[in-house]
């Protein structure tokens, strides 16, 4: 069967306001947020950019952080469906200061030969990234705290990381020891700060920084990335080879706090029957201890954004004492999730469950509503078109994002879809992580590609794993606890609950079994399946418009058109998304069909059932 059109790396144009510089976007505003940039007009704005490392939204810690919710959330707007696109620390972190997704960084570990920062430099990134661009449009930029991983004492000169006027990154192997940490300033060598915390060294070098911004003649970009809520790490332990990982230790002043809160026991809390798909589904219920175990971990964490809340609160008041609150963003968000005994899982990230995938974006400054939540699904992605926006630079044609709406009334197209994606090994964190092959905390076989979709009358996740198990969830109705796939193919489960085949259900069977958005699953199905085709091998605008790929002469752009009765031959003769084998890596050749068809006018289908 001869494909009709190859449009994997297809430029299509996408609505005009989605990509516009930010004074269009704000031309119908309302005179409440008409106030951009007021206290200095003629200066652009200031941008102040707080990360911190594996805070979840899912476990509801931003409801222990008051002084965040003080500065940020009442004073700003909450982005209630925000994701990252790869839950893991460092391709998550390259995608954001790139606004690339990481099949197209491969930047896809943590370490090398597929990840860290000896990754970025061979990409090219560390001459072409956020900090570089801001800096070439006419900003000031700091950072302070965790870049990235493998970072390290070693090789940080190898070369130095571009792009800032001055910087002070944590290094590896140091990173996450909370008593034990290693910054490393410009140019100099690094220097320990054993038997200090690293939240209260990382406020001062943050507030020092912010000073600096301050004194200078032109616009600054501050980013400061303390390693809370993250597990601690022994460098010792990665000395000899095996990385294990605690409760994160708080400041001394926090230790007591949150004695009896626990993990919330959400349906999807250690159940009672298996959950998830693929290695997940074989976990074992959790004892009693594990679960006490969990819930002081999950103390921990809180205790340990304790910090943060106040590292937060400092430079608000620092910004506010200096009189350019007025005219500077606030974004404050997280790199990836965090899930503790959700589907019977230790400590941890790297699933593609909402608690490892949404994670909190706040964003404050001229123009922004306060107190207000936006509905809208923005990405990390979206994060440095964003930026931009707020910079009122035009947008970079190979950005894969889009400027997310920062006003109620934003002009701009908006997506319903995030690309999750994800290569290697499972992470375990925590005593009781120890339960991969002899004792090993580490899950081989990770690798997965799924789409979460959001839209009018649905809340869906659909993933296709490398062993090429499939699994969708309405996430209206479940906590990731019902696999519906199960009801369209049933047979073709294997015991180890992957499939023996990646195909779709011969048309007899499309009308049994229930109905989804009033269609079959099976036609749902043919829809999502497509769509992530689309989308794991996607580039630029076509990660922002892939409806615009497989209907680019037709009206469609969204899952509800694409379910359109007139479409069911053309998704029914789609190559399937599956895998040839599971790699450590993005590795194309392991990844089956890149190429969708494409739907034509005038075409009959039904020639290729």
């Amino acid at each position: 069967m001869k494909l009709l059109t190859a449009v994997a790396g297809l430029v299509v144009a996408v609505e005009s306001a989605a990509l516009a510089p930010l004074g269009s976007q704000f031309q119908n505003a309302p005179q409440s947020v008409l106030s951009l940039g007021e206290s200095n007009p003629s200066k652009p704005p200031n941008i102040l950019f707080v990360i911190t490392d594996d805070q979840d939204l899912g476990l509801d810690s931003i409801s222990y952080t008051p002084l965040i919710e003080k500065h940020l959330r009442q004073k700003g707007t909450f982005f209630r469906n925000h994701f990252v696109t790869t839950a893991l620390c460092c391709p998550s972190r390259v995608s954001l200061w790139t606004g690339r997704q990481a099949h197209n960084t491969n930047v896809t570990d943590v370490n090398p030969p597929y990840g860290g920062y000896p990754k970025f430099v061979e990409r090219g990134f560390n001459d072409n990234f956020l900090p570089v661009w801001l800096q070439e449009a006419g900003y000031d930029t700091y950072y302070t705290g965790k870049l990235f991983n493998a970072h390290t004492v070693e090789n940080y000169h190898s070369p130095h990381v571009n792009g800032f006027n001055g910087s002070d990154f944590l290094m590896d192997p140091y990173t996450y020891s909370y008593m034990n940490s290693t910054y490393q300033r410009h140019k100099e060598a690094p220097v320990s700060y054993e038997g200090r915390h690293t939240t209260d060294v990382i406020t001062e070098k943050a507030l020092g920084f912010l000073d600096d911004a301050l004194d200078g003649e032109r616009p600054f970009f501050v980013a400061v990335a303390p390693v809370a809520p993250h597990s601690n790490v022994d460098p010792r332990s990665i000395e000899k080879g095996k990385v294990f990982m605690t409760a994160p230790i708080p400041l001394e002043r926090h230790a007591h706090l949150f004695q009896d809160v626990k993990v919330p026991r959400t349906p999807n809390f250690n159940p009672d029957e298996p959950s998830g798909a693929s290695w997940i589904r074989n976990l074992p219920q959790q004892n009693q201890s594990q679960i006490d175990y969990n819930d002081h971990f999950y103390r921990s964490r809180l205790r340990a954004l304790q910090g943060v809340d106040e590292l937060v609160d400092s430079l608000v008041s620092r910004l506010e004492e200096s009189g350019q609150l007025d005219n500077t963003y606030i974004i404050y968000t997280s790199d990836n999730g965090f899930h503790i005994g959700q589907h019977r899982l230790p400590p941890g990230k790297t699933c593609g469950f909402e608690e490892d995938i949404r994670v909190p974006l706040f964003i404050r400054g001229p123009g922004v509503p306060e107190g207000y939540v936006q509905e809208s699904v923005t990405t990390h992605i979206d994060l440095a078109p964003t930026i931009f926006n707020l910079a009122g630079i035009p947008p970079r044609s190979d950005f894969d994002g889009t400027a997310i709406p920062v006003v109620p009334n934003f002009g701009g197209a908006r997506h319903e879809h995030v690309t999750v994606e994800f290569w290697g090994r499972a992470v375990m964190e925590g005593i009781h992580s120890e339960i991969g092959p002899g004792g090993s905390t580490m899950i081989a076989n990770n690798t997965y590609k799924s789409v979460r979709l959001l839209g009018e009358g649905y809340n869906l996740y659909y993933s296709v794993w490398c062993n090429n198990d499939h699994e969708l969830y309405d996430l209206s109705v479940s906590h990731h606890m019902e696999d519906i796939y199960v009801f369209i193919c049933p047979a073709n489960k294997l015991l180890d609950g992957s499939l023996s085949i990646a195909q779709p259900v011969s048309p007899s069977n499309q009308e049994d079994g229930p109905l989804l958005l009033g269609r079959s699953l099976t036609q749902t199905i043919n829809r999502l399946d497509a769509l992530l085709l689309v989308l794991k091998s996607c580039q630029g605008v076509t990660c922002i418009d892939p409806w615009n790929v497989l209907h680019p002469e037709e009206s469609v752009r969204s899952l509800r058109d694409a379910l359109s009765k007139e479409h069911d031959l053309f998704y029914q003769v789609q190559p399937r998304v599956s895998f040839d084998w599971c790699d450590a890596g993005y590795v194309i050749e392991a990844e089956g069909p890149q190429e969708p068809l494409t739907s034509r006018y005038g075409v009959s289908w039904d020639v290729w059932v």
